[in-house]
């Protein structure tokens, strides 16, 4: 079996079934606040945009199941699945959406620049790739300067790999061996340009083998398999062996960003994808293994609803900001 194959499926038998529930409820918050979302951008209801991270919330919830609170990650325009992931509190998301002085940033930052550093989120960000040389920057910090074992973890796209912050990025960390994880989510296309079409191929790992980093290739629509490879590069990590980078493959299941009408895709590959998703499969083989029946399934999802509902209502409950605290905490 080779190293990819035995990442894909690894036993459900090896977790507790709390830890197997966690992680399941965790996607379906993630999944069922963007489908909040979604719903209110259309509604008219959120300025700005908003990028959803519906089918790869396997990602964000495998990666930072293996983190602890004051680990860092760095995010992307499409990064409130990272938030949640992370332990982001919904409510305030929500509201930040909304641009309500409730929200993370008081609702001067919107969708793109959701921070938490109380629970070591730094940041989403709407520049292609300006998370990752944050997350090098943050893993310098606690390694050279602090002599702390914590963990950075960089999330971005498959177009984030052209730009030239990636490779200074990747070279700096190998060079200095710095505790950096370096998570690719491969959803083939940026923006609707495919991958395979500005890129000599559409597995990026090989990029990161080039500057002598582990680097290893997943199935990004199953939970297990991310937490697997996750765990092993962040204990590597924080044993100060250097960094590492995890290639995971997945799909998302809407347009870039909401309101798009995404006509790149080919409809027989989008189908497929969408029989791989991460939610109902993970489901599936959690009853399929006997730990949970679907009533329960059912159950985590009403209360999950229901945190949702309790996020609305504080966001549309909360006050915008004052006019006269516009340029508070602004800094140039």
């Amino acid at each position: 079996m080779s190293k990819l194959e035995a990442l894909s499926n690894p036993n459900v038998a090896d977790l507790p079934k709390e830890s197997l529930t966690s992680l399941y409820e965790r996607m379906l918050l993630i999944r069922r606040f963007e489908e909040r979302v979604a719903k209110l951008f259309a509604e008219g209801e959120l300025p700005g945009f908003v990028h959803l991270y519906v089918g790869e919330e396997a990602i964000a919830v495998g990666v930072c199941s293996t983190l602890r609170d004051d680990d860092f990650i760095t995010s992307t325009h499409r990064g409130h699945g990272h938030v949640i992931a992370k332990g982001g509190d919904v409510r305030r998301m929500m509201a930040e959406l909304y641009g309500k002085s409730t929200g993370y940033c008081k609702g001067k930052g919107g969708s793109m620049h959701i921070t938490d550093m109380n629970v070591g989120m730094l940041g989403a960000n709407g520049i292609v790739c300006g998370g990752v040389p944050i997350a090098v920057g943050a893993a310098y910090g606690a390694a050279k300067i602090r002599g702390k074992d914590q963990v950075a973890v960089a999330f971005f796209g498959d177009g984030a790999t052209n730009e030239g912050a990636f490779h200074e990025a990747l070279n700096m960390a190998s060079a200095w061996k710095l505790p950096a994880v370096f998570v690719c989510e491969n959803n083939l296309f940026g923006v609707g340009t495919r991958l395979g079409r500005i890129s000599p191929s559409e597995n990026v790992v090989m990029r990161a083998s080039a500057y002598g980093i582990a680097a290893t290739s997943v199935d990004g629509n199953g939970v297990l398999a991310v937490r697997e490879a996750a765990a092993e590069a962040v204990a590597r990590a924080r044993k100060g062996d250097g960094p590492s980078f995890l290639e995971c493959k997945t799909w998302r299941h809407r347009g870039h960003f909401e309101g798009e009408n995404p006509t790149y895709w080919d409809e027989d590959e989008r189908q497929r994808w969408l029989a791989k998703d991460p939610i109902k499969r993970f489901g599936e083989r959690l009853i399929g293994a006997g730990l949970v029946v679907q009533a329960e399934l059912e159950k985590l999802d009403t209360e999950v609803r229901s945190r949702i509902d309790e996020a609305v209502s504080f966001a549309e409950e909360s006050p915008y900001p004052a006019p006269e605290d516009a340029l508070d905490d602004l800094y140039v």
